[in-house]
């Protein structure tokens, strides 16, 4: 039997995260749950307020486009992590933020989006230095994002930021946790999870499609990540699937 976690009780559990919105939506991209640090952020009183509406009856127009575009990538199967994206706050100014947004997925299928958005440090007293340093780093991820499938050299990023090589893999741990090369690699096995799962590409075309030099570093470094080799996870998720359609109930 598959157990599936309330979001209402994952709404009550990130009401007590002060810097962190915890949103879900369905498949309008509607919202469904929110915490109440989104509520304080848009200057609203009750869930109710917020439940039922689209990101663009909420943020201004350029805000609202690029979260509805996410939206759609999303509903599609991908996985946006941590990107670095403005967020409005409580006195409506803007600030910085690492989004992570998944496919809410029920029975097999996508119902909806869950995700998060954390706050970058303290709002008080925009320091415009902060501030284009937080944009090289988005045009940095962006860049990652874009090119992943590809060898990517780090030396573009220090191109494209203007920062020293020492000063980029600081940066990146500092936002994101992770250097630019674990940032990299982390994008391409999304990516190979997704067309494993998909079942319709041989583990070869998998690895040179997410930008792996040749199919042992895939396997490589696929099961340092997973812990499985790409086959074994392939086999584990067809499993998965068998098991869920076994569980859905006979049409007629």
């Amino acid at each position: 039997m598959t157990t599936m976690i309330d979001a209402t009780e994952l709404e009550a559990l990130f009401d007590a995260v002060p810097d962190v919105l915890f949103f879900v939506k369905d498949r309008q991209g509607r919202y469904t749950h929110v915490n109440q640090t989104m509520l304080r952020r848009l200057g609203l009183k009750s869930r109710k307020d917020l439940v039922g509406k689209r990101v663009a009856e909420v943020y201004p127009v350029g805000l609202g486009g690029n979260y509805a575009n996410q939206d759609e990538q999303v509903l599609a199967g991908a996985v946006i992590d941590n990107v670095l994206e403005l967020h409005l706050f409580a006195n409506r100014e803007t600030g910085w933020c690492l989004t992570c947004k998944r496919p809410l997925v029920v029975d097999g299928k996508v119902a909806g989006i869950i995700g998060i958005s954390r706050d970058l440090g303290p709002q008080e007293g925009r320091d415009a230095q902060r501030d284009e340093q937080y944009e090289k780093l988005r045009l940095a991820l962006a860049y990652l994002h874009a090119h992943y499938t590809q060898q990517v050299r780090m030396q573009t990023l220090v191109d494209l930021t203007g920062f020293s090589m020492s000063k980029l893999q600081r940066s990146f741990r500092r936002v994101f946790q992770l250097t630019p090369q674990q940032v990299l690699l982390r994008l391409r096995l999304h990516r190979a999870m997704q067309l494993l799962d998909e079942g319709t590409h041989s583990l070869t075309e998998i690895g040179h499609a997410c930008g792996f030099s040749d199919q042992s570093a895939f396997t490589r470094q696929f099961k340092a990540a997973t812990g499985l080799t790409p086959r074994e996870y392939r086999g584990m998720s067809v499993a998965q699937r068998g098991r869920i359609q076994a569980e859905l109930p006979a049409e007629g």
